[in-house]
């Protein structure tokens, strides 16, 4: 089988390098020694450092070996998120065991947990496609250059991130092909061979692929060479339908947001120098990070008829009329999980919403002698079948080679939702104690929990909803916090200098748009919809407006 060659442009060096400095808030260290994100591919390489290993506290009476002895382990340590947000980013990855870099720079291996919280993402949206009509299908990762060439803006938009093969099975090919950026010029070519007339419509598709596009500036999960998404594409005989399922998806990527990520991104339309290239409209939802950068989130496009015209993608109506479709497409991607990471964790890890997490509950079982141990993990495997017969998704972590100190500060960097700690007075009383993730030390304990099947299950769905809800007003009210009102530019100006989002009413042109990004950075997020009632003034031209638009500066 013949080799594929790809030209490509060459990249940039990225970022330099940034030692981490340890933290100090919890009493045991971490110790894992791992590899860090290199600053030749994602950036910041965090420092590795020694540290030592306090003893756990003793009236809690968890411990299931000697006291440990200072360790000169090698310590993989969280950069605090105030000090350097993109080493904390970093470090979260690589000591959540999320994703490694890949052999190409700007390319990123997933690793099981970072793909386990992928899977959940898709088993979520799979279910919403299918219940609204859509059908899952795969179409070719290679497409004809000519393809990308009919659609003017498309080519145009998309033409300095095309990844192109050139030599086929040691043969210069006759047509160079494009490795898939997005799919509406495929799509369209068969969508003209399957759509005949009215009655074929509407044709409602999805399909879950990788995509490439030559990024000179990249970001794990947020920002790669290649990533994995969702695309949806759809054809329909009217206009009215064709806006009402653009506008339905990004209502479903909204509800998503809220109710699985926790994250309470802001669901509005995207200016014309930011709409989609070869779209009508663009709808999006903007989510704002832990650094107060906006990330577009997921888009919904209205395609109008741009792509079939330009593939010629007809149907006869019912009046026996030849008439070209109106489409949508509209994506998620993996851009998602660097959603989540960056708006929720913490100086301790990640921390993922219940709804997203892959493993929701984690049972450390503890104990001092030998005679107590089959009785402790008796219990924690009870446990563990109790929940998991309720639908809740738990991990027993028996090893003996790490103490229970250290298994905490592991799990709590993994960000599982809830730990569960069963030792031999809890057996002997038949109960367990409960911590949450959200809320570190003490206050996020709790003691005396009944292992009786009916009120534990009760117990923990009732805490993993708790926490979901928290992260959810916990984002909401940082947002709302960081979101300035302006009525000129020079407040625009000065809400952007400080890190925030500015928020004001804009009917000014493309040129004064491209303006406020060439002098401040932020581009205009979107268009809300929700938006204020009564008269705006522009905060540009002073003349008058009908939106808000938001200003932000972005990932």
């Amino acid at each position: 089988m013949g080799a594929l060659s790809l030209r490509l442009p060459s990249l940039t060096s990225l970022s330099s390098a940034a030692a981490a400095v340890p933290r100090y808030q919890f009493c045991r260290r971490l110790l894992l020694p791992l590899r860090p994100l290199s600053a030749a591919n994602f950036s910041v390489r965090s420092s590795i450092v020694e540290k030592e290993v306090a003893t756990p506290p003793p009236e809690l009476e968890r411990s299931s070996s000697p006291k440990p002895k200072i360790q000169q382990e090698k310590d993989r340590v969280i950069t605090p998120r105030s000090q350097d947000f993109n080493a904390w980013y970093l470090d979260i990855i690589a000591n959540a065991e999320l994703a490694d870099y890949g052999p190409v720079r700007g390319t990123m291996v997933i690793r099981p947990y970072g793909y386990a919280i992928w899977e959940a993402i898709q088993d979520y949206l799979n279910v919403k496609f299918k219940e609204t009509g859509h059908s899952n299908m795969y179409f070719p990762q290679l497409i004809p250059y000519s393809f990308i060439e009919k659609e003017a803006s498309h080519v145009e938009g998309f033409s300095p991130e095309l990844a192109l093969v050139t030599i086929g099975g040691g043969k210069e090919l006759e047509e160079k092909l494009v490795v898939r950026p997005t799919s509406e010029t495929i799509v369209n070519h068969m969508f003209t061979q399957w759509i005949h007339s009215y009655r074929d419509l509407p044709l409602m598709i999805n399909q879950w692929v990788n995509v490439t596009r030559w990024e000179m500036r990249t970001k794990p999960f947020v920002r790669t060479l290649e990533f994995l998404w969702q695309e949806g594409h759809t054809a329909h005989a009217t206009p009215e339908e064709a806006e009402k399922e653009a506008l339905q998806m990004i209502d479903m990527y909204t509800k998503f947001a809220f109710e699985q990520a926790a994250i309470p991104a802001i669901p509005g339309r995207k200016s014309k120098v930011e709409t989609f290239a070869g779209a009508a409209k663009t709808y999006t939802i903007e989510a704002m990070m832990g650094d107060r950068k906006a990330l577009q989130a997921g888009t919904s496009h209205n395609l109008g008829q741009n792509f079939s015209r330009a593939f010629g993608t007809q149907f006869t109506d019912e009046n026996g009329q030849r008439q070209h479709v109106w489409q949508t497409s509209w994506a998620i991607s993996t851009r998602f999980v660097g959603g989540i990471i960056m708006t929720h964790g913490d100086d301790a890890g990640l921390m993922l919403p219940p709804n997203l997490a892959p493993i929701q509950v984690i049972v450390v079982p503890i104990w001092k002698k030998a005679d107590e141990r089959s009785g402790v993990l008796d219990a924690a495997s009870t446990v563990k079948e109790t929940l998991q017969a309720a639908g809740i998704r738990v991990k027993v972590d028996d090893s003996e080679q790490r103490t229970p100190g250290w298994k905490f500060n592991f799990w709590e960097m993994k960000g599982v939702p809830l730990r569960i700690e069963i030792g031999p007075r809890d057996v002997s009383s038949g109960s367990v104690v409960v911590s949450r993730r959200d809320i570190p030390g003490k206050q996020g304990k709790v003691f005396g929990i009944s292992m009786e099947s009916s009120t534990l299950v009760a117990y923990v769905k009732g805490k993993l909803d708790e926490v979901q809800s928290a992260l959810l007003e916990k984002a909401t009210s940082f947002r709302d916090s960081n979101i300035v009102d302006v009525c000129s530019y020079n407040e625009l100006k000065e809400a952007i200098a400080q890190g925030k989002w500015a928020r004001g009413p804009w009917s000014a042109s493309d040129k004064e748009e491209l303006k406020v990004k060439e002098e401040t950075g932020a581009t205009i997020r979107c268009f809300p919809f929700e938006q204020p009632q009564g008269t705006k003034t522009c905060l540009m031209t002073g003349n008058p407006a009908d939106e808000v638009a938001i200003f932000a500066k972005s990932y």
